[in-house]
C-alpha cells in the first residue's frame, strides 16, 4: 500500500499517518525528516541539499526526489510507505508520478483528509508545544496535565507562532492557492480518495480505513 497523505495544516495528518504506519507496518515518511537524515548522513543528495540550503535557498525538486527514491526503495518500504509533505505543487506531482513509472509502482493513491476552516483554526489554536523537547500535543492529548509527555519534563508549555490565529489563516491561503491543485491533478488520474476529518480520532480512522479496503 503506497499513499499520499494530503490536507491542509490541521486536518490531522500527522495523528493518522502514525496510526496508519502501525496497523498496516508501513513507514510513514515525512519529507522534512529525510531531507534532515540526508543532510545529516552526508549521502551525495544531503551534501549537495546542504550546500543549497547554506545559501538560504530551497531545496530543488529534482534533489528531492532523488531523497524520496532512495527511501522508497529501501528493504523498509517492501510493503508500501505513506508519504507526508511532497508533493507540494503539480511539478512536484509530475515528476513523482515520473518516478512511480520507473519503479513500476502503479498502486499510488492520494489520501486527501478534510477539515472546515473554523474547525482547523479551533484545533491549530489549541495546540501547545513542550519547552525541552518541542514535541507538539492537542489539548486532548495534555488534558490538563503538567508534564510532558514525550520527555517527562515539567516545563511549561507553549504555543508556537505557527498556531497564531492570524498565521494559520495565511498558511491556509499558501495551501489553497499553491498546493490544493495537486488535489485536483490526482483526482483527474481517479487516484484520490477523500475522507471527512471531523469527528474523533477513531471514528477518522475507521472511515480511512473503510475506504482504504475498497
Amino acid at each position: 500500500m503506497r499513499i499520499i497523505l494530503f490536507g491542509s495544516p490541521g486536518v490531522g495528518k500527522g495523528t493518522q499517518a502514525k496510526i496508519l504506519s502501525s496497523k498496516f507496518n508501513i513507514p510513514h515518511i515525512s519529507t522534512g525528516d529525510i531531507l534532515r537524515a540526508a543532510v545529516n548522513d552526508k549521502t551525495q543528495l544531503g551534501l549537495k541539499a546542504k550546500e543549497i540550503m547554506d545559501r538560504g535557498e530551497l531545496v530543488p525538486d529534482e534533489i528531492m526526489i532523488g531523497i524520496i527514491r532512495d527511501t522508497i526503495t529501501n528493504d523498509s518500504c517492501t510493503n508500501g510507505f505513506i508519504l507526508d509533505g511532497f508533493p507540494r505543487t503539480v511539478a512536484q506531482a509530475e515528476a513523482l508520478d515520473k518516478l512511480m513509472k520507473e519503479l513500476n509502482f502503479k498502486d499510488l493513491y492520494l489520501l486527501n483528509i478534510t477539515a472546515n476552516e473554523d474547525e482547523i483554526i479551533k484545533r491549530l489554536t489549541n495546540r501547545k508545544a513542550c519547552k525541552v523537547c518541542n514535541h507538539i500535543f492537542t489539548s486532548a492529548e495534555l488534558d490538563g496535565r503538567n508534564t510532558c509527555p514525550n520527555c517527562d519534563s515539567k516545563e511549561s508549555f507553549y504555543q508556537r507562532n505557527d498556531d497564531r490565529e492570524d498565521v494559520i489563516k495565511r498558511r491556509l491561503e499558501v495551501f489553497n492557492q499553491n498546493t490544493k491543485p495537486v488535489l485536483s491533478y490526482y483526482e483527474k488520474k481517479n487516484k484520490s480518495i477523500t475522507i471527512d476529518g471531523l469527528g474523533s480520532v477513531e471514528e477518522v480512522n475507521s472511515k480511512i480505513i473503510k475506504a482504504l479496503s475498497l
